[in-house]
């Protein structure tokens, strides 16, 4: 199965998991997905591709989602790459690696919550950020009100959101999200990721 077929599989199973009280959205037209061409290789090392668009300063949340099924228990990782999209529908963004192993149960989910850190929460995001350890031991949250996924404690801001399409682009997937809910606590500074590591905002 291409690229194609995969995104399209992912989008149908998403679907047909769909809560059925949740409002049916329909994806908007994608273009067509193809492998990149050796041609259309650029000659880039990934190390300085890597240091040169670390000078973009970006946000820093913590994607969320509630247990798909009794058997599993709630699933995150950290996310950098998170960015608004549209707002009329309103949709979200993100981005996950291919190779994530807390996507396929978000996925199974179908539904999740950004979660916007602080400037004081660059530890719970380091948290977030490894696997196969219990991301939410000792973590505080309640539940999003549509989707039920974690709102951890201490975040500036929560997004709460369901699936709407999965697309792939190399190595990542770009999973679109249908707003739902959201809500801010204006606690302070949003925690912000800067040339590798965390920084805070400048007066």
């Amino acid at each position: 199965m291409g690229q194609a077929g995969m995104a399209e599989a992912a989008v149908r199973y998403l679907r047909s998991n769909r809560a059925p009280a949740r409002e049916h959205v329909d994806a908007l037209p994608r273009p067509e997905l193809r492998c990149v061409a050796e041609d259309e290789r650029a000659p880039l090392d990934p190390r300085e591709f890597r240091r040169v668009l670390g000078t973009f300063a970006t946000g820093v949340a913590i994607i969320t989602a509630p247990p798909a099924t009794d058997a599993d228990s709630p699933a995150g990782f950290a996310c950098q790459s998170f960015t608004s999209l549209s707002l009329a529908p309103p949709l979200v963004a993100f981005m996950v690696g291919r190779t994530s192993t807390t996507w396929p149960r978000i996925a199974r989910a179908g539904v999740f919550c950004v979660n916007v850190l602080g400037a004081g929460q660059g530890e719970l995001c380091r948290a977030f950020a490894v696997s196969g350890a219990d991301k939410f031991a000792g973590v505080a949250y309640d539940a999003a009100p549509v989707s039920g996924a974690p709102r951890l404690a201490g975040a500036v801001a929560w997004i709460d959101c369901a699936v709407h399409a999965v697309h792939t682009g190399g190595d990542h997937l770009i999973v679109v999200g249908r707003v739902t809910a959201l809500g801010t606590e204006d606690t302070g500074d949003p925690l912000l990721f800067h040339r590798g590591r965390f920084a805070r905002p400048a007066d």
